[in-house]
């Protein structure tokens, strides 16, 4: 997938504009979710979300932020530079990765190598991290999310990397590293590609109600 870097700091108004009206990886569980009839809640939300983005031009989510959210964005750099220390790796820090010929995009923590491998970063409660470690591999929480940015970065691997100074020092770092499957990401595009289909239905019906 062809895309353009977007420079812009993660939650400024540049970065919630570049957003608005197109699926991301942040929201990919959404797009995914599932009841046994009908439609769920949240991809119902989030559809008439992002209609609602693409008919005003304005981004409606609001950037709330709480005290574990806000732990996580000051402690990242002292996550980033445990996983360089641990795997010789260089991250470049990635800005907001906007497709050129699709409505979709996603917000990189960092990529290496030119985008060869990419990493996603989590700093959470401390009970969760330790869990992290007791379930290893990739929390499937975030699966969709991770899935979502493998295709649209095209990277190999995606390292998912949970970090921790509360914990005894060994186990601070956790990272398990998702490869590439071509096939779980060609079922994942089928089903962002008929969401979009879906979403710009909604935008031309709300625009035939104006009418």
């Amino acid at each position: 997938m062809k895309f353009t870097v977007l420079e812009h700091e993660q939650r400024s108004l540049a970065w919630f504009a570049a957003r608005a009206g197109r699926l991301t990886g942040s929201r990919a569980a959404d797009m995914l979710a599932k009841i046994k009839t009908g439609e769920a809640a949240a991809r119902r939300d989030y559809r008439l979300q992002l209609a609602t983005e693409r008919l005003t031009g304005l981004p409606q989510e609001n950037g709330f932020v709480n005290a574990e959210m806000q732990r996580g964005i000051d402690c990242e750099p002292l996550a980033f530079a445990a996983y360089e220390a641990a795997t010789g790796e260089v991250v470049r820090r990635t800005g907001f990765l906007c497709a050129d010929d699709l409505m979709v995009g996603c917000s990189l923590d960092g990529d290496i190598n030119d985008f060869a491998g990419i990493v996603e970063f989590k700093i959470p409660k401390s009970t969760t991290h330790i869990g992290y470690w007791k379930a290893g591999g990739v929390p499937l929480a975030y699966l969709p999310q991770l899935t979502h940015n493998l295709w649209v970065s095209g990277a190999q691997w995606v390292d998912f990397v949970s970090w921790d100074d509360r914990v005894p020092r060994g186990l601070q770092l956790y990272r398990y590293r998702l490869e590439r499957d071509e096939s779980q990401i060609n079922v994942y595009a089928e089903a962002a590609r008929q969401f979009l289909e879906e979403v710009a239905a909604e935008v031309k019906m709300l625009e035939s109600l104006g009418r």
